[in-house]
Parts: C-alpha cells; sequence; structure tokens
C-alpha cells in the first residue's frame, strides 16, 4: 500500500482520524504496507529494508479498529528505532518503548479512542511489552470490540486445571499448573508438553 488513496483504505480498519496519520507515515518513510490475512501467532510485522526492500510492515486485517492501531503504531515504531539505532538496541528494548509511547501520544489528543481503551492503554504505556496481548487488562479490553466472537472459544485461564481443550488447529490439550506466567498444558496424542499464555484462546472440551 503506498500512494495518495492510503487514507481512505485505511479508514476502513482505524478510525478515519487515525487512517490520516497512518497515511503520512507511509509516504514519509517510504513503507511498503500491507493488509494481511489473520495469523494467530501474531497481529503484525515490521521487516527493514534488505536487499533493495524498504520497509515493510504488515498488519492483520481481522483486528477490530483500535487493536489495529495500536499495533500499526507498535510495528511503526520499529521503523523509527532501526532508522535510528539499526540493529543496534533490543527489538522491545528501552529505544524502542520510548518510540511507541511517542508515537502513540497523538491518537489521546484525537480523543478517537473509547475511555476503557484509553485507560487500559495509557497504563501499557507506562512500560510497553513486546505484545499488546502480553498485557492482561488491554488484551481484554480491546477483545470487547471484536465484531466477530467466537462464543465457544475461551481464554485458556478461564479452564478449570486438568480439564481438556483443542487449539484452532484440532489439536487437544489438558491443562496442567501454572508455570510463572504460563500454564503447563500436556498434548494428549504425544504425551508433550507445551506451554501456554494465560490470553490463548482456546475451545473448552467436556469430559
Amino acid at each position: 500500500m503506498r500512494g495518495d488513496g492510503n487514507t481512505e483504505i485505511l479508514s476502513n480498519y482505524m478510525p478515519a482520524e487515525a487512517a490520516q496519520i497512518i497515511s503520512g507515515w507511509i509516504n514519509h518513510y517510504h513503507c511498503e504496507f500491507k493488509i494481511t490475512k489473520n495469523r494467530n501467532s501474531k497481529f503484525g510485522d515490521y521487516r527493514p529494508p534488505y536487499q533493495g526492500k524498504g520497509h515493510r510492515i504488515s498488519v492483520n486485517h481481522t483486528l477490530n479498529p483500535y487493536a489495529f492501531l495500536v499495533t500499526t503504531v507498535h510495528e511503526f515504531a520499529h521503523l523509527v528505532t532501526f532508522n535510528q539505532w539499526k540493529n543496534k538496541v533490543k527489538p522491545h528494548g528501552q529505544e524502542w518503548k520510548d518510540t511507541f509511547k511517542r508515537m502513540m501520544l497523538p491518537f489521546f489528543a484525537l480523543n478517537i479512542l473509547p475511555r476503557d481503551v484509553e485507560s487500559a492503554l495509557a497504563k501499557y504505556l507506562k512500560n510497553p511489552a513486546a505484545s499488546s496481548c502480553s498485557d492482561a487488562n488491554l488484551f481484554i479490553t480491546l477483545k470487547k470490540y471484536d465484531q466477530e466472537k467466537k462464543s465457544d472459544n475461551v481464554l485458556i485461564s478461564e479452564i478449570p486445571e486438568n480439564h481438556n481443550f483443542q487449539i484452532s488447529t484440532g489439536r487437544v490439550f489438558k491443562k496442567l499448573a501454572k508455570n510463572r506466567t504460563r500454564y503447563r498444558c500436556i498434548e494428549i496424542n504425544t504425551g508433550k508438553i507445551y506451554l501456554f499464555s494465560p490470553l490463548a484462546e482456546v475451545l473448552p472440551l467436556s469430559g
């Protein structure tokens, strides 16, 4: 996505006022911006210039307008951090955190965020992490605005210990005890242990 038509396209995925700013960033940083199909492993992605290709950012099209905006700013913060420090700093180190906070501020001034999203985002920005889904409060708040709700799915943190659940690929697991920040789960077919984020969405199984 490049050119003057960016604002109109982006307005289908985020608040129109925000789309104007993001469109300006795309043009200013000569960034290739793609709206992609849903990826379970990530909301967005940034790739630095490589072998003649410029900056590349992609964001899942299934995100609601506020999650789409936060993810987009997250990835642009990577771009700006790379421009200034290249690979000399950590991907989500203090330099990126400071850049993300600074780039997110203009959207607060537009008054386009619901109050609960604004509050959760303000708390998150005090110490932003690698992904918005790593912050339970912000993740759950943003999820409220999803239009397509998977009514049968729940967060793994809501499933009782020693109960079974299924993930999107059809694999079945039993939830075990929590290991610090993640849940240990055993795959029924293989007996292998896997760690799941408390915010992973899964399908609970009876029995």
